[in-house]
């Protein structure tokens, strides 16, 4: 336990021979549950979960338990319904193999019931590649068990010397990514977003989505798309970065269409449902009207381009119109910018 708190640690984990097992001996020992959770792995992972599960266990001379039968799940809800309790374990760890690869966002989804249905009180979100300094874990934690936030996430980009130490092309997409999350989520202040360590309480659990959870590496993107919704409060936490010889899983070419796409149909649906839906707020149609006007105004540049190859007076009074589009436009998305940022302010918090 962590100051009165239980905690559970979830590790998602595809092909990470050489790293998982470093990680799982690493944790700290106010951690009560870890759940690994191998994403149908193609190469030794699943075996070095389970013998780091087993020194783990050994080197905890207060816990009883043994190794016990292991958990086979499909990432949904019927990944626990095949787990009788807790004692499904190897001492505090809790290895569950997927039956097919199911993404980043399926294993997270899968040790998040898991963690919901042992009564977690914080669970904490960390990669299986060793890039997380473990030691920090408390500083998201303490925002969680103090109740200042119901979700906190670390947050790279807070620091000079954090950033430097991230490399370019990363840095790159995810100042990229960190503004696209930023309209679609509604949190303005939140850095970062792609960062893998966090911590969520177990009434943030109860409160989203879960069994829609984004099964794909913008899972946390698409997470703070469904905590803005429910008014979750999110603390952004400087964390450093550790980048060794691990070499990332994600094709660039697949991961920003699909993200992307993600964000605009999130920022579509989280208007809806927070401002139409459960209250209402004029923003929505700022974003509705700026939209439609600006879109009217790039489609008249075009046909503005057309007209004026064959008269110029009716070009020059077109080039008025689509000026005044393309402004009115933009006037309607700022103000609706600075309406969503206002909405949105006390939610959140920067902890450096």
């Amino acid at each position: 336990m962590y100051r009165e708190a239980t905690v559970g640690v979830v590790i998602p984990a595809y092909n990470e021979s050489g790293f998982v097992g470093d990680v799982i001996r690493g944790l700290p020992d106010y951690v009560d549950r870890i759940y690994v959770i191998d994403d149908r792995s193609t190469d030794d992972t699943w075996d070095e979960i389970r013998e780091a599960a087993r020194k783990d266990a050994s080197a905890d001379s207060t816990d009883d338990a043994v190794s016990a039968p292991q958990i086979v799940a499909d990432g949904g809800a019927s990944a626990l319904t095949t787990r009788a309790s807790v004692r499904d374990s190897i001492g505090r760890v809790v290895p569950i193999r997927h039956r097919e690869n199911l993404g980043a966002g399926g294993a997270i989804k899968t040790g998040y019931l898991a963690a919901l249905a042992d009564g977690v009180d914080a669970t904490v979100t960390v990669d299986a590649d060793g890039q997380m300094d473990l030691t920090e874990m408390s500083r998201l934690l303490d925002p969680i068990v103090e109740d200042e936030a119901d979700y906190a996430k670390g947050n790279r980009l807070l620091s000079r010397t954090y950033r430097a130490s991230m490399p370019r092309f990363r840095f790159l997409g995810n100042a990229t990514l960190t503004g696209l999350t930023k309209i679609a989520s509604g949190y303005w202040k939140t850095m970062d977003p792609q960062n893998g360590y966090t911590a969520i309480s177990r009434n943030a659990l109860e409160t989203i989505d879960l069994e829609n959870l984004y099964e794909y590496y913008g899972y946390c993107n698409d997470l703070l798309v469904k905590l803005n919704v429910h008014g979750m409060r999110v603390a952004d936490v400087a964390m450093p970065a550790v980048y060794g010889e691990e070499e990332s899983s994600i094709r660039y070419s697949s991961y920003v269409p699909k993200v992307s796409t993600m964000l605009l149909r999130n920022f579509l649906w989280r208007l809806r449902r927070k401002y139409l839906v459960l209250d209402f707020h004029p923003l929505a149609l700022f974003y509705l009207f700026g939209a439609g006007m600006a879109g009217a105004g790039l489609l008249a540049t075009g046909a503005g381009l057309i007209a004026s190859v064959s008269s110029l007076v009716p070009a020059l009074a077109q080039g008025s119109t689509i000026l005044f589009l393309l402004v009115a436009g933009l006037a309607f998305l700022l103000f609706a910018m600075v309406f969503d940022m206002g909405e949105s302010e006390h939610l959140e918090t920067q902890i450096r």
